[in-house]
């Protein structure tokens, strides 16, 4: 069965766009006009990913992206005609697992749809489905971290960033192999996005962030993590 693809955009032109090369890729397409039609939608519809314009009517793209947020852990990429990096930060912030600006290819925004649909699925491995790091559980098949048995919140995409660490410990990473890893595609010239990452990480899981022990920079080559002894 297709899957799902809900499309938020005020502008008619570039929506009615975004649906035909979605479709013509083998996906079902729902589209909205304004965010209160997108959440609407997305509770009615419950589509597998949103495409999710900043700039929208009646609710900002912004507000939408927190309400989602709150009730799914489905994957969000964010458009938006803005371009500076505080716009990213903030969308990143909100939970958004990517971010593309206007204009942009269309190639580019179906492959990084397929890599957002393939991470969002469930590992087929044979791992363990909770890892104990110190005070804190890793719950991998649950995609939670727990602290005394509470959740601990932490963004999709920080825990995808921890999953990936403690699969690979004492293994350093550069930052553009952190993006191609996690992110799953070429981020060229974003790398800040793992250092913002690497920081809400820390704040979750490091009993003190400043002197982090779990994840750790190596000057001039990355970050790795390492095991609690």
């Amino acid at each position: 069965m297709a899957r799902t693809i809900l499309v938020v955009d005020d502008e008619p032109t570039l929506r009615e766009t975004l649906a035909e090369a979605l479709e013509a890729d083998g996906f079902r397409v729902v589209t909205a006009t304004d965010g209160r039609e997108a959440l609407a939608t997305f509770r009615e519809q419950g589509p597998e990913l949103v495409v999710l314009d900043l700039m929208l009517p009646e609710l900002s793209g912004i507000e939408v992206c927190r309400i989602i947020r709150q009730e799914s852990g489905v994957p969000i990429l964010m458009l938006t005609a803005k371009s500076s990096e505080l716009d990213k930060v903030l969308g990143l912030e909100l939970g958004a697992d990517d971010y593309m600006t206007k204009p942009f290819s269309l190639r580019e925004l179906s492959a990084r749809i397929r890599a957002l649909l393939r991470r969002a699925e469930p590992p087929a491995t044979d791992e363990p489905p909770t890892v104990p790091l110190g005070d804190l559980t890793v719950d991998l098949a649950g995609h939670r971290l727990l602290r005394d048995g509470a959740p601990v919140p932490v963004k999709p995409r920080v825990f995808e960033l921890l999953a990936f660490l403690m699969r690979h410990p004492g293994q350093v990473f550069s930052r553009e192999r952190l993006l191609e890893q996690v992110w799953g595609y070429d981020y060229a010239g974003e790398t800040r996005t793992v250092d913002v990452h690497v920081h809400w990480l820390r704040s979750a899981i490091e009993p003190d962030p400043a002197a982090p022990a779990l994840i750790q920079t190596v000057r001039g080559v990355g970050y790795v993590f390492r095991r609690p002894a």
